[in-house]
């Protein structure tokens, strides 16, 4: 494991070309670019991910937009079309969904969710699809479905047999938000925009194996390499803030002493 205080640029400048097999990470974003005093370079940024991720590696970008004077930036859209103009599949748009948002005073419905934005140089290596309890166990599949690119209605398939007790995951994940739901590290919550623990172990084992490396160039709280610690990946951060650095530091020597808790 290697968490350095630094910028993510000079940072990359020292990891071998295609030699990560995952970056998961969420950026600052919009208004909260100027992070600490500090600003990223979001193109420059890509194009070293880019760089450093192997074939069939996968990049998690976790992002939302800023509403300024009412209106949506669409930064995140824009990020997401400039990692396919470099070379990169969008394999998977996903949605971390928070089932209990904090309320806010505005003429819109609640901000709920972020972007989860799956990146894969050519198809991922590795996919461990997660698996949930299927509401419709022990009834009959008697649906039907249209085919692509024909309106005539088609059996589903598996179509007259019985629905299996567990089934794959849908693209959009729910968690409980803020304390303790996100962790239970006090520590973390000095950090403005963690994600929960939950996420970032989810994303691990469906993208990586066992002692694979894990990138975070936005290391902030700590949260993938505490993760990542614990599911036995190997890891490597960086964090321009020392205040965050420190904190990531602990709850990443927490991870250690907590190895497989999760499996």
């Amino acid at each position: 494991m290697s968490l350095i205080l630094g910028d993510c640029i000079e940072v990359m400048k020292g990891i071998d070309t295609e030699s990560v097999d995952m970056v998961l990470t969420s950026p600052p974003y919009d208004g909260l670019r100027q992070y600490n005093g500090y600003a990223f370079d979001f193109e420059a940024v890509a194009c070293d991910l880019m760089r450093i991720i192997k074939p069939g590696g996968v990049i998690v970008w976790i992002v939302n937009d800023e509403v300024k004077d009412g209106s949506e930036s669409g930064t995140s859209f824009r990020q997401a079309l400039y990692f396919k103009e470099i070379g990169l599949r969008l394999h998977d748009t996903m949605i971390y969904a928070k089932r209990n948002p904090i309320p806010r005073n505005h003429k819109r419905y609640e901000q709920a969710f972020e972007f989860m934005f799956v990146f894969s140089k050519g198809a991922p290596a590795t996919v461990n699809l997660l698996k949930e309890k299927s509401v419709n166990y022990g009834l009959t599949n008697t649906g039907t479905m249209r085919q692509e690119g024909d309106d005539n209605l088609q059996k589903k398939h598996g179509a007259n047999k019985p629905y299996l007790e567990y089934k794959t995951k849908s693209n959009i994940w729910f968690y409980n938000v803020g304390i303790p739901h996100s962790t239970s590290d006090k520590e973390a919550y000095k950090h403005p925009a963690i994600f929960p623990e939950d996420l970032a172990s989810d994303h691990i084992l469906t993208w990586t194996n066992e002692e694979e490396l894990i990138f975070d160039p936005f290391t902030g709280s700590g949260t993938t390499g505490k993760m990542a610690a614990q599911l036995r990946r190997r890891f490597i951060g960086c964090e321009l803030s020392e205040e965050y650095h420190q904190i990531a530091q602990v709850r990443i020597k927490r991870g250690h002493e907590q190895p497989g808790l999760l499996l």
